[in-house]
């Protein structure tokens, strides 16, 4: 049975909180890409260790998404995501003052870490805190503060790198993360999952399982696919992640209850998910480049230039609540995937050495709309699809595989284009970019095929309200 303390503030500051805090965490994937030459310029190190400025935040990120979530479960809510947050915190800020290259890889595996316990929890402050029939939009809002930081960390870091130094895409979560600690104590609602004892095996299982294929995925490209660690991490993650899943079926409280998975609006968001980040993690890793590289702008030019797609959430996610609390929260999360994927498509085609912006305005709209109609319904999905004292794992799980499909989509994308092109001339590039695009425009279409599989249920208003109501796939309205 799920507990709440009632505390002062509500549901407008659990929102400003929990959408600030899911910012700082969504902005790291991403935000350090455009810095690399600036980082090592300064600290040195060769492509193996700036390789690792990314992929260690990404990594521990991953693995410890859900544990975050079960430990919020079981010691509360608001203590954790403050634990969290403390620790993002304080590892931003070493980041910024690293001396060295290894010193600034282990500061971000640590800020990982934070982020890890912080950003599941803030999806299940925000449900305790927003009435049931307001949580359309207060996730629609989430969504597009989210949306907005993983589509525009590159816009962030560059600008901050260009204009002052690459050390400011760390400081600049310092103040946010200090301001947002008080508040966090004294406007959040304390809540609690079921209280059952922590599945200390599960964890142990799913984190080597996820921190395995993640390695595969991020060092293939590097070391090859055929390397005895890439091979090893793929072989030994994913018999871990079957022994998970064996024994999550038989342990009387597992970490992730495989029961989960019979709902077919459980499987179909998460499948929906996990596709949806791959495409579209891909492509702006390879977009981005290819806007600077190719195209010749500065990182901040490429960045504004993107911002019809990266900016879109921002106006269209909270009307994508509203629609989802009308319509149900299954045929806009499906129209928006397959828009992304027309976008992507579109993108495929008229992209060229020397193409001009306005061809590829109307790819960047429609990619962008897509985007911004996922984010918020595909939340409210999550959420309700489980029960209250299940949200925590339902969100942990949710964002687990969020990151693992955004590290899938960087190496089977970045796989595609060094074996169909290369970064020689500008046309090896496009070569190398279409058929990636391609690939991403098909993955997130079946995405929204995943999306079309999520049933459409419809319960009382009694049982939204009850103290331990049956879970509710997807709420429409009649």
């Amino acid at each position: 049975m799920s507990q709440q303390t009632a505390r002062r503030g509500g549901a407008a500051w659990a929102l400003v909180i929990t959408s600030v805090a899911g910012f700082m965490a969504a902005l790291d994937n991403l935000v350090v890409t455009t810095a690399l030459p600036s980082i090592r310029e300064d600290l040195g190190g060769g492509l193996h260790d700036l390789e690792w400025t990314v992929s260690a935040y990404t990594l521990t990120f991953a693995v410890l998404l859900m544990f975050g979530a079960a430990l919020g479960d079981r010691f509360g809510r608001r203590r954790l995501f403050i634990a969290g947050l403390t620790v993002f915190t304080g590892a931003s800020a070493a980041a910024a003052m690293a001396p060295g290259i290894d010193s600034l890889i282990a500061a971000r595996a640590v800020q990982g870490a934070g982020a890890a316990v912080m950003m599941p929890l803030t999806l299940t402050l925000l449900t305790a805190a927003v009435p049931v029939a307001k949580r359309g939009m207060a996730y629609g809002i989430w969504g597009a503060v989210n949306g907005l930081a993983v589509a525009s960390g590159p816009l962030v870091g560059g600008t901050l790198t260009e204009h002052i130094s690459w050390q400011w895409i760390f400081w600049l979560n310092v103040p946010l993360g200090l301001a947002l600690l008080p508040l966090a104590r004294l406007r959040l609602a304390e809540s609690h999952g079921t209280g059952a004892p922590l599945d200390v095996p599960g964890t142990l299982l799913a984190s080597g399982g996820l921190f395995g294929i993640v390695y595969g995925l991020v060092r293939g490209p590097a070391d090859g696919w055929t390397s005895a660690l890439v091979l090893t991490g793929l072989f030994a993650g994913g018999a871990l992640l079957v022994g998970f899943i064996l024994y999550s079926t038989r342990a009387k409280n597992p970490m992730l209850p495989m029961r989960l998975f019979r709902s077919r609006a459980f499987s179909g968001i998460n499948a929906a998910s996990l596709l949806m980040f791959l495409g579209m993690f891909g492509s702006i890793f390879l977009l981005s480049q290819y806007m600077q590289g190719v195209l010749g702008y500065s990182p901040t030019e490429a960045g504004l230039r993107m911002l019809p797609w990266t900016g879109m959430p921002m106006l269209v996610a909270p009307i994508a609540g509203i629609l989802a609390d009308r319509i149900g929260g299954r045929p806009v999360v499906a129209a928006g995937l397959f828009l992304q994927a027309l976008g992507l498509g579109y993108m495929a085609v008229v992209a060229t050495a020397d193409s001009s912006y306005v061809s590829q305005l109307p790819a960047l709209i429609v990619s962008g709309v897509g985007m911004a109609l996922f984010f918020a319904p595909a939340s409210h999905l999550v959420m309700s699809s489980v029960r209250p004292s299940e949200q925590g794992i339902a969100s942990g799980a949710n964002n687990a595989l969020r990151e693992v499909g955004g590290a899938l989509g960087i190496a089977v994308m970045g796989s595609i284009f060094a074996a169909q092109g290369g970064y020689e001339t500008g046309q090896t590039f496009v070569d190398g970019m279409r058929p990636a695009l391609v690939t991403g425009s098909a993955v997130v279409a079946l995405a929204g095929i995943a999306a079309l599989l999520i049933p459409t249920r419809r319960r009382a208003e009694r049982q939204a309200q009850s103290a331990e109501p049956a879970p509710v796939l997807e709420t429409a309205a009649h």
